[in-house]
């Protein structure tokens, strides 16, 4: 029986790093996929090569449509917010939008949960309660999926995550071969995501490891930057396949309605009628 997976996130260029594996694994198996952005990136890193006009966020969005194109996707769709932005202080509003973190979380949750709902949603997918590094566009997703989640009555809401302690390690291991760039706090990861004794869905993706890397690549205005300075999804596509494949050939899910105990499911629709 197919069902319907949709894949909720912050900006372009995240579905490709923490659920397109997943993605691109449940439209292979013949379920329907759908791809849902709350904002369009415009204050994102990228060289001015991408950002010098003024239309990142329109470049990030046809970005995203070639991502999704990759993994099989059968729709995507923009909520209407502009990103919130990584700095101290939260920029003003373009014209005619809002900035997502001002947005009220019941109003986002609408415009989701319209989407949910139109498509009978079998699974959403959000994220943790961290938003993974802390982004605040990131924790908001993580409080507008739930919330849309429960007013569409979506049967089962999971919260893409990393086990904290595997990034540690991971990056504590290629910091012997790799210089990140300087902006890259390798201490955040210790309070970042989920706890491994939280994770309750470890899904199998390396079969469609080339999806999830032709993803990465849609991508290229985040893997650009001036000054010949790095960009960590430019790292991750320099990897050489064998070993690209078992860096990102899981992903890993949190359903906090789970039972404490519950074995750790495999697909994302175990159990689903």
């Amino acid at each position: 029986m197919s069902h319907t997976l949709i894949a909720f996130h912050a900006h372009p260029d995240d579905e490709a790093l923490l659920t397109s594996g997943t993605m691109a694994r449940a439209a292979a198996e013949g379920h329907r996929v759908v791809l849902v952005v709350a904002t369009d990136g415009d204050l994102g890193l990228a060289s001015s090569t991408y950002a010098a006009d003024g239309q990142l966020g329109q470049r990030r969005l046809a970005e995203l449509r070639a991502s999704a194109a990759r993994l099989g996707v059968a729709r995507v769709e923009h909520l209407g917010y502009a990103d919130s932005g990584l700095g101290p202080e939260l920029d003003p509003d373009p014209p005619g939008r809002v900035r997502f973190v001002r947005a009220t979380d019941e109003e986002a949750a609408d415009r989701l949960a319209a989407i949910l709902r139109e498509e009978r949603a079998d699974v959403l997918l959000g994220y943790d309660r961290n938003g993974g590094y802390g982004h605040r566009d990131h924790v908001k997703v993580h409080r507008v999926a739930a919330l849309a989640a429960e007013r569409a009555g979506t049967p089962r809401m999971l919260q893409a995550t990393v086990p904290r302690d595997t990034i540690c390690r991971a990056i504590a291991l290629a910091s012997r071969v790799y210089r990140f760039p300087p902006e890259f706090d390798p201490t955040s990861f210790q309070r970042a995501f989920s706890a491994r004794s939280e994770i309750t869905h470890r899904v199998s993706v390396w079969r469609y490891a080339a999806a999830k890397r032709a993803s990465m690549r849609a991508h290229a205005s985040q893997a650009s930057a001036d000054g010949g300075a790095d960009r960590t999804l430019a790292a991750f596509l320099r990897i050489p396949r064998p070993l690209y494949d078992l860096v990102f050939g899981r992903e890993w899910f949190v359903d906090a309605s789970r039972p404490a105990g519950s074995p750790v499911a495999r697909d994302v629709f175990e159990g689903l009628p």
